[in-house]
Formats: C-alpha cells, sequence, structure tokens
C-alpha cells in the first residue's frame, strides 16, 4: 500500500461506519483532534469517537480532495487536505468541510495513521 492508496483505503472504511473496517488503518498510538477541538489519545480513544461519530451521523459521506504532500520517506508521510461531510443527524440533513493535515507512519508494507488534525475553514473578513 502507498500512501496515496492509504488516502483511498480510508475514504472507503470510512464509508462502511464501521470500526471493524477503519482499525487496521489506525496506528495504535493514534492522536486525533476534530474541528470541534476535542482531542483524541490512543487507539482506543480514537475508537470511541469514531463510533460516536458513526452512531451520530447516518448515511455519512466522507470526501479528501486537494491533497498536499508536505514529506514522504520510506515510513513516515505527511499531507494537508481539505476534507467534506454529509449525512444525517437526527433526521436532518448536515454537512461541514474544512482542512485538515495528517501523519502516516508505515509499519512493515502498511500505512497507518498515526496524527490527524482538523479544522474548519478560516472565517471571511
Amino acid at each position: 500500500m502507498s500512501p496515496n492508496e492509504f488516502i483511498r483505503d480510508y475514504e472507503r472504511a470510512l464509508a462502511t461506519q464501521t470500526w471493524k473496517a477503519v482499525s487496521p488503518l489506525i496506528h495504535q498510538n493514534a492522536t486525533v483532534t476534530f474541528s470541534n477541538g476535542a482531542v483524541h489519545k490512543g487507539k482506543n480513544a480514537v475508537r470511541i469517537a469514531y463510533e460516536n461519530n458513526f452512531d451520530a451521523i447516518k448515511n455519512e459521506d466522507y470526501r479528501i480532495s486537494n491533497v498536499h504532500w508536505v514529506l514522504v520517506t520510506e515510513n513516515c508521510a505527511t499531507y494537508t487536505f481539505e476534507f467534506q461531510w454529509a449525512g444525517v443527524i437526527n433526521g436532518n440533513a448536515a454537512s461541514g468541510a474544512g482542512r485538515g493535515t495528517t501523519v502516516l507512519f508505515r509499519t512493515l508494507d502498511k500505512w497507518q495513521l498515526l496524527a490527524e488534525h482538523l479544522g474548519p475553514y478560516p472565517k471571511q473578513r
């Protein structure tokens, strides 16, 4: 799997809305910061956060676009990106978008998410 393939696999795994599909892509020491500022440290905390999102947002469509590779080495890759999501929360259509930064770490021949920071787009002045 290449870092580019990781992104494709990550989007597909998230689309299943099941932790079982996402889990192999998350490093044991992962830290994920959501756009609301909540920080989840360690794979178990990330699991709980993702499962809460899966429960809250039905039929979620999550997309990653405008990927910019900051650094790619044999065992580490970092990219910035834009994200968009849409789904149903409490029976109502909902959506959001923003920017993010992800650090991947390669273990054997598998890339895993080590850190991800999601944030909103800047407010227009």
